[in-house]
């Protein structure tokens, strides 16, 4: 009996579409939606996109968004800024990889 065909991972635009693409745009000159725009996020100090009205944990942020912080940030929001309004976590380490991995590719 022959194996299926094994099946190609997701790309990260792809994963960003499927996962993140309901809440966040990937340019400015979209509509923002409920979280900010993320291009050029890698970084940008947390929580100063213009005219994006933060949840009150963001104005307590001292950071910058890098690798690290957004891999905590997609397992645990919360844990990274108490108060963060956003539902989504990642528990697979590879997806996470690969979204942040396409992150870093958006200016």
């Amino acid at each position: 009996m022959p194996f299926p065909p094994a099946t190609k991972p997701a790309d990260g635009a792809t994963l960003f579409k499927q996962q993140c693409g309901t809440c966040h745009t990937t340019s400015a000159a979209e509509p923002v939606r409920q979280g900010p725009p993320l291009n050029g996020i890698v970084g940008r100090r947390a929580g100063t996109i213009e005219n994006f009205h933060y949840s009150s944990g963001f104005a307590k942020a001292d950071f910058s968004w890098d690798e690290a912080r957004l891999d905590a940030w997609l397992t645990n929001p919360q844990g990274v800024i108490p108060g963060a309004v956003m539902a989504y976590r990642q528990a697979k380490p590879e997806i996470r990889t690969t979204i942040i991995s396409y992150l870093k590719e958006l200016k």
